[in-house]
């Protein structure tokens, strides 16, 4: 069934708090463990079904949020979202109470009550409203991030269409385009800074309910953290504070070169090459083609899904107006497949969707495949990440059919870009713990924080004198920070992954997919440090890891140039 074709039908929640209280009633008086199983397995079914159509609400207003059948759908799920939490709540207390416990943990693994424990203590009925709020205001971002249309040498355009702009070998033009966003978020500055402070003490205030002094060990709970902690986080960061950041000043000496400035500008740093980066040939069908025949040669498993995807019409890659920023790849459980959704602009961010979010979507088919429960379909999400930021190395014997000629240039600037980027992700997640640290900061003083930071983890940044950025508001543009909470770290963990992945497969190829598959097939019945010592691999926050990581990446560098 293509993806237009799947019916939509909004979740009677009447009908399914009535099923959810037969489901725990039955696993309460259950006399065996096969009964608490079979009516687990019922819940299993629900749960895809309401998972399902919510999924499809979500997509299909991010695809046009200005569609205003689904844009109500999507304000409905906002409200029930935390209405069902309380529901599925009720079945995990049900389940951690099972007098057949090790029977239970015999046919679905104790990580499944691990996970469960961890879900259970994330919430309670009491910040049902809360939740709701915070839903409310994260969808008031993303629309307000959505509407922007910005005017740029007489044209009305989406902001990520100006991702050319920001990549063209003419730096006033560069310049140009960096003013333009800026122009939008500071007319809209009141709105984004009113929808954070809200967002913050939102989330801080549902913790306290809990029992905590602010958010950050509810945002662990929230994203089922289940092997590592705050002081695991702090100890990465500072370990890419200490040996990773030098290793990108250095990236970043070689490349003022390159490009023969005095001085390096933000409208600079996305600039690696002084005739540009790297582009895409062809036009965004040929994209998809070269996409389709890159999974069809990679190995049979990726030909079967990327068969799939294309049979059901599973992407939507296209930035139009009115479509949501950014990009996700999402599960539609019924169907057993997944969904990605981008904003292609012309740019080797194009290219990365089809391996960057293919990699999560490629996870999603083959764990659906081994038909694990809803709960253990997908490990944590830096696990997640893995899959994708992974693939995005694991496919470089393909990527010149996206290049051609410019392959080896792409293949350099993907290598930097993502080194580039770790000091970037760990930015982001000390801002966050700093501002659930330190809620009744003014927006004044979060701006000056964001800034203090630039000087930690990114040193050689100069904002000039640009409109929004300069004041250090930058941080505004990061869908994760209002979103996702405490998210964007995962980013840096799993780019740590792939990168071992990357070096393994240099050496072996074979060797390196097949650890890879293993590591994916897992679905998330394994931890994320499980996970990595089985196939071989360091986990980023043991000491040490990050600085040989470091060294192995520089010595690429070094060894292979333009």
């Amino acid at each position: 069934m293509k993806f237009s074709e799947m019916p939509y039908t909004r979740p009677n929640l009447d009908v399914l708090r009535e099923k959810m209280d037969d489901i725990v009633r039955r696993i309460e008086s259950a006399e065996s463990a096969s009964e608490q199983i079979e009516a687990f397995e019922e819940y299993q079914t629900l749960s895809r079904e309401v998972q399902t159509n919510m999924t499809l609400a979500y997509v299909r207003h991010t695809i046009d949020t200005r569609d205003e059948f689904y844009d109500k759908e999507n304000e409905f799920c906002d409200e029930a979202g935390p209405l069902l939490q309380e529901q599925i709540q009720r079945v995990g207390l049900a389940m951690l109470g099972s007098k057949f416990r090790p029977e239970l943990e015999q046919r679905y693994g104790k990580l499944l009550f691990t996970n469960t424990e961890i879900a259970v203590r994330a919430f309670s009925p009491e910040i049902m409203e809360l939740m709701q709020e915070e839903n409310k205001l994260a969808s008031a971002y993303q629309k307000l991030y959505a509407s922007a249309m910005v005017d740029f040498r007489g044209e009305q355009l989406p902001l990520p269409k100006l991702g050319p702009y920001k990549e063209s070998t003419d730096r006033a033009t560069r310049r140009e385009a960096f003013e333009a966003e800026g122009r939008f978020f500071d007319a809209h500055q009141a709105e984004f800074d009113e929808l954070y402070t809200k967002l913050v003490r939102c989330r801080n205030a549902q913790a306290r309910k809990l029992g905590h002094k602010n958010y950050i060990q509810l945002g662990y709970d929230r994203l089922g953290r289940n092997c590592y902690g705050y002081d695991e986080v702090k100890s990465f960061r500072e370990q890419i504070a200490n040996d990773m950041v030098p290793i990108v000043a250095a990236v970043k000496r070689d490349q003022k070169q390159r490009l023969g400035v005095e001085k390096m500008y933000y409208y600079d740093d996305l600039m690696l090459f002084p005739d540009g980066n790297a582009k895409p040939e062809g036009t965004s069908d040929e994209i998809m083609a070269a996409g389709k025949r890159m999974y069809h040669e990679l190995s049979p498993e990726t030909a079967e899904f990327i068969d799939a995807m294309f049979d059901m019409d599973l992407f939507d890659v296209l930035s139009k107006p009115g479509k949501a920023p950014g990009g996700y790849c999402t599960s539609i459980p019924a169907y057993k497949m997944p969904f990605i959704f981008s904003n292609f602009n012309g740019t080797s961010g194009d290219v990365d969707v089809l391996t960057h979010e293919a990699g999560h979507a490629f996870a999603d088919f083959r764990a659906f495949k081994k038909n694990f429960p809803m709960e253990l379909q997908s490990p944590t999400i830096e696990a997640c990440e893995c899959h994708s930021m992974s693939m995005e190395f694991l496919t470089q014997d393909y990527h010149q059919y996206f290049f051609g000629e410019k392959t080896r240039k792409y293949e350099i600037g993907h290598c930097e870009d993502s080194l580039i980027f770790i000091p970037y992700g760990c930015m982001v997640d000390e801002f966050q713990h700093l501002m659930y640290e330190n809620e009744d900061m003014t927006p004044a003083e979060r701006n000056e924080t964001w800034l203090k930071l630039e000087k930690k983890y990114r040193p050689w940044i100069d904002f000039e004198d640009l409109p929004f950025y300069s004041r250090g508001a930058g941080w505004q543009r990061q869908l994760h920070i209002y979103l996702y909470p405490l998210y964007y770290i995962d980013y840096c963990m799993a780019q740590t992954v792939a990168f071992q992945f990357w070096m393994l497969s240099l050496e072996d190829r074979e060797d390196a997919w097949k650890r890879y598959l293993a590591f994916v097939d897992q679905g998330g019945s394994k931890t994320f440090a499980e996970l990595c010592h089985a196939a071989g691999l360091r986990v980023p926050y043991e000491p040490g890891c990050i600085r040989d990581v470091g060294s192995g990446i520089s010595k690429w560098i070094e060894t292979n140039p333009l």
